[in-house]
């Protein structure tokens, strides 16, 4: 999608379609306040009213968008305002629109602009890959959005480039996530990653099932062997390691579907498990944006990818792993996979010294009972590393919440008969999750987040998500990564 800034008012330029975003209770234009009754439209967050102005103001339909209390007023706000305005121009089918504001914003213009960009472009998402014999109506796309401002027009223009890249990191990562599990194995994933380092500059490598065996990737062989499917080891690199350039890692989970392995998941459970490597795509994902923005940082994409299915290999409860550290794991249910094939992403990550680790995936069960679907889990071994992703989550929209890490919790996954256990338990489930991974990073700060309860969602809460996968942890960690470069 094309979208360009203009200086003007947007009332006063001819258009198929005008959207005016106004704070809750502002006084509007008069031109505009004579087509409605007050109690018509408030401003409220969210609030829509469609207008045919029939000459009173230039544009043939005008459609005021709500932003609610200045004081409440943030860049999540806006990043929803941006999805309800082009799925309106979709609705209408009008190819391109205008925006513009009644008022000026509390907001920094440049944010402003930036969470606009991200919701125009993830609002008109679709998945429609697998549908065929799609009408022109339902193919139909927004093409253009022009940006009327008053303001600084290089800090708008700065902050919609910045959105539109983040949010095709995005919307790729949904792409991948919503792939079926029989199309994008472990080795599609691999090929995925070479193409991306193709497409936008990053250095890639992809380990086979025989190299990771020769090297002792114990926990990625284990969970994969019972599949047709080899699995793969991912890593991605944008820039490298040098004096004042700090090195980041990330890693993802990459389980293309998880089937529970022996530990069988019921029916209905098994449903969505294509999005069991969310993880893994919000690090393509954000490998994608961190590219494309040319940030000044070593970032190291690491995502283990493997299928966990109930072959007559496959590995069984009760069985001791030696992972790539040396560390053995009892087994203790199979389901609890994603943990096993990232104890060898998080070791892997150390010999990059790194300044943080940051490690994604859909672990657990238990955090979606916690949090729903509003809210990242977020569990680390260094507060200020959690601080920074914090506020990143705030920012980004993608939020979390912090869990502890106490003593007591790594306590709970020891082994009497391995160095750990694969499971706690049921009580704190999240949380021993987090604490087993944390056995693998050394001293390096590490937060794990668990987006489980966020990364795939059947109905949307919100505007700018489309049914499917949401593609949650990129908008998190390209914030994150920014401040950091910053």
């Amino acid at each position: 999608m094309e979208i360009t800034v203009q200086t003007g008012n947007v009332l006063t330029e001819t258009a198929e379609l005008a959207v005016l975003a106004c704070l809750e209770d502002a006084e509007l234009p008069a031109d505009v306040a004579g087509l409605l009754e007050a109690a018509d439209f408030r401003g409220r967050a969210k609030q829509t009213l469609l207008l045919y102005p029939r000459g009173a103001v230039a544009p043939r339909r005008l459609l005021l968008l709500g932003l609610g209390k200045a004081e409440k007023l943030t860049a999540e706000t806006i990043r929803q305002a941006g999805a309800l305005a082009v799925q309106q121009a979709q609705t209408l089918q009008v190819a391109a629109f205008t925006i513009g504001v009644n008022e000026a914003l509390p907001l920094d213009p440049e944010l402003v602009a930036q969470a606009f960009a991200e919701g125009v472009e993830l609002g008109a998402y679709r998945y429609d890959r697998y549908r065929t014999g799609l009408s022109a109506e339902q193919r139909f796309a927004v093409e253009r959005v022009t940006v009327f401002t008053n303001g600084s027009e290089e800090q708008i223009r700065a902050g919609i480039a910045a959105g539109q890249v983040i949010a095709r990191g995005a919307a790729f990562a949904r792409d991948l996530v919503n792939a079926p599990g029989g199309v994008l194995t472990p080795v599609a994933f691999g090929d995925e990653a070479v193409a991306l380092g193709k497409r936008v500059g990053l250095n890639v490598t992809v380990l086979d099932k025989a190299q990771m065996i020769e090297q002792g990737f114990g926990g990625v062989i284990a969970v994969g062997q019972g599949s047709v499917n080899d699995p793969t080891f991912i890593v991605m690199e944008h820039g490298a390691a040098s004096e004042g350039q700090p090195t980041i890692c990330l890693v993802g989970k990459g389980l293309t579907f998880d089937s529970g392995g022996l530990s069988l998941k019921p029916g209905d459970a098994m449903m969505t498990m294509k999005s069991d490597m969310g993880g893994g795509a919000a690090v393509f994902g954000a490998m994608q944006a961190v590219a494309e923005l040319k940030l000044p940082l070593h970032v190291v994409g690491i995502v283990p990818s493997a299928e966990n299915m109930p072959g007559a290999n496959a590995f069984r409860p009760d069985d001791i792993v030696t992972t790539l550290s040396g560390k053995t794991i009892e087994v203790l249910n199979t389901d609890a996979e994603g943990r096993v094939i990232l104890a060898d992403g998080l070791f892997y990550a150390q010999r990059y010294k790194p300044a943080a680790i940051v490690e994604l995936s859909t672990l657990t069960g238990a955090v979606i009972i916690a949090l729903g679907a509003h809210a990242i889990g977020m569990m680390g071994t260094n507060q200020e590393l959690a601080d920074k992703l914090s506020r990143a989550g705030e920012t980004s929209g993608e939020r979390v919440w912090q869990l502890p890490l106490w003593d007591e919790y790594h306590e709970m996954i020891k082994s009497k008969i391995a160095d750990v256990k694969n499971i706690g338990g049921r009580a704190a489930g999240s949380i021993t999750a987090g604490a087993f991974l944390a056995t693998f990073v050394g001293d390096y700060p590490f937060v794990h987040l668990d987006i489980a309860g966020t990364a795939f969602a059947d109905t949307p809460l919100k505007p700018y998500n489309a049914p499917g996968g949401t593609g949650v942890g990129v908008r998190l960690v390209t914030e994150f990564l920014r401040n950091y470069a910053a």
